[in-house]
């Protein structure tokens, strides 16, 4: 490890107090708290939607979608580039991001290969026979690996081991490598003694990436991958004045497994996480935005510590999803990785297989949360449109507009409020050079529903696409204002044509 000297620390702090700067000179949007509607009301309510064209957002990347898993099954995951259902799920998508980490990555999993035995306090191992399949996988699906390598356990030659056999077996299909999963909490989960903070860990990240540039140069470095934004303006201006990463990264959960009151959907899908959700992305992105860096929310999902059965995998999930996709994109975010375990399919997951005799062959089927990445996928491309929503007595309603790159409206409905509540006309103001609305529907019977979720009226077979080509009702303009009927516990994407000529 190295130690800083009085100029460097000089040189540092000044940066950071530069970056700090420009975070507080960065606009934030404050989010008026809204009444909450009691009981159901026989009668939709009109909310008015306005758009502003001269001021579109940041582009939505091409890799935005993405999928997280323990580094512990990794070997599973791999082994599906040659059989089973996840390729043809993930081309359905288009290109994205697979990342690999977790606790696992600091904790149970080891490299191994002919100079490093495998340590006694590793469950598992990878090996570069495994990361050739991941290769393959990647390859034939045409997604980018974001690979984490373990940093709980000090081992900058094993580690640059691991990176040099990563880089051989992946080539351009590798992302980048992060150094260890949630560094910020190691001595809460006792993997550092204190004090552990961000000038610790940087002195040993500097140890790994002179071990990795010597063994394999050029491989981009992703980071800090903090446990959540509030350690951010430390970890994040850190990294970046410090050790000048590709691309930043963090996680976020809405609730905790361990929150008091417990999780439950009615949380979830309330407006109070959905601010607290926007405040933390804000908090982000302000690192980002004022080092022109990029920021992937690389593992995010409902509720942490694997998803609370009854929540994560119900048609809540599928809600949650669409809002907070959208939620990413209107910000500026580069990415977002919902984290799965393709082996539990009643935490969360977009994708699982049922059985172990599923499992083992890859015959995986998609959860609610994948019509959410389904939906999400018509988004790429496309340009975040500020707009502002007249919804008095209506706070439980997400409405995010943005402008694709041929000029056509897409706008995304999602309703949160629980069944038996007043459903809402959004009265949307196109002005009269758009046709009428096509609307892509998310529906499903409720949302503790763990089935009968549909997109457009279809499901979602194992080729991650439709049973039969949509359903996709029209709704008309009349005199530049396109108005639909939105049911509560329902979402929707309507996407707008310009008038022809």
């Amino acid at each position: 490890m190295r130690r800083r000297d009085a100029s460097t620390a000089s040189a540092r702090n000044g940066v950071a107090v530069a970056l700090r700067a420009a975070l507080c000179a960065t606009l934030v949007v404050a989010l008026a708290p809204a009444a909450v509607s009691q009981g159901a009301k026989p009668f939709a309510m009109p909310v008015t939607v306005s758009i502003d064209e001269t001021r579109p957002g940041t582009a939505v990347r091409q890799e935005f979608l993405g999928l997280s898993f323990e580094l512990s099954s990794l070997a599973q995951i791999a082994s599906y580039g040659e059989g089973g259902d996840l390729v043809t799920l993930l081309r359905s998508l288009g290109r994205g991001v697979l990342r690999f980490g977790g606790v696992s990555a600091d904790t149970r999993v080891a490299w191994t290969d002919a100079a490093t035995p495998r340590p006694a306090w590793a469950s598992s191992v990878i090996e570069a026979s495994e990361l050739r399949q991941l290769g393959t996988l990647a390859a034939r699906s045409g997604w980018h690996v974001l690979l984490t390598i373990g940093l709980g356990h000090f081992e900058p030659e094993a580690a640059a081991r691991e990176a040099a056999a990563a880089k051989a077996a992946l080539g351009p299909w590798l992302e980048g490598i992060e150094l260890g999963n949630e560094p910020n909490a190691y001595a809460l989960h006792g993997l550092r003694s204190e004090p552990w903070t961000f000038v610790q860990y940087d002195e040993q990240v500097a140890a790994y990436r002179s071990a990795i540039e010597t063994a394999a140069p050029g491989i981009a470095l992703a980071g800090p991958d903090v446990s959540g934004s509030s350690a951010f303006d430390s970890w994040g201006v850190g990294e970046v004045v410090d050790q000048t990463p590709a691309l930043l990264t963090g996680h976020h959960y809405p609730l905790g497994c361990e929150q008091t009151p417990a999780p439950t959907i009615a949380r979830l899908l309330s407006p109070q996480i959905r601010r607290l959700e926007v405040s933390s992305l804000e908090r982000y992105m302000s690192v980002a935005n004022a080092s022109e860096l990029p920021f992937r929310l690389d593992e995010t999902n409902t509720v942490s510590c694997g998803g609370l059965e009854g929540i994560s995998d119900t048609f809540a999930s599928a809600l949650w999803a669409t809002g907070y996709e959208t939620e990413n994109m209107s910000l500026g975010v580069s990415g977002i990785n919902l984290q799965g375990n393709p082996a539990n399919c009643g935490g969360y997951t977009p994708v699982c297989a049922p059985t172990a005799q599923a499992l083992a062959a890859g015959a995986l089927q998609a959860q609610p949360e994948w019509y959410a990445l389904l939906l999400a996928k018509a988004l790429i491309g496309d340009r975040p449109l500020p707009s502002s929503t007249s919804s008095p007595g209506k706070p439980n309603l997400e409405v995010t507009a943005l402008r694709a790159g041929d000029g056509a409206l897409q706008f995304v409905i999602v309703d949160d409020d629980p069944l038996g509540a007043r459903g809402v006309a959004v009265r949307l103001r196109v002005g009269r050079g758009f046709q009428g609305a096509s609307i892509l529907s998310l529906t499903a019977p409720s949302p503790e529903a763990l089935s009968g979720v549909e997109l457009g009226g279809r499901t979602v077979t194992s080729a991650g696409s439709w049973s039969e080509p949509p359903r996709l009702p029209h709704a008309a303009n009349r005199d530049g204002v396109i108005t639909v009927q939105i049911a509560p516990s329902s979402a929707a994407l309507l996407t707008v044509s310009e008038v022809a000529g």
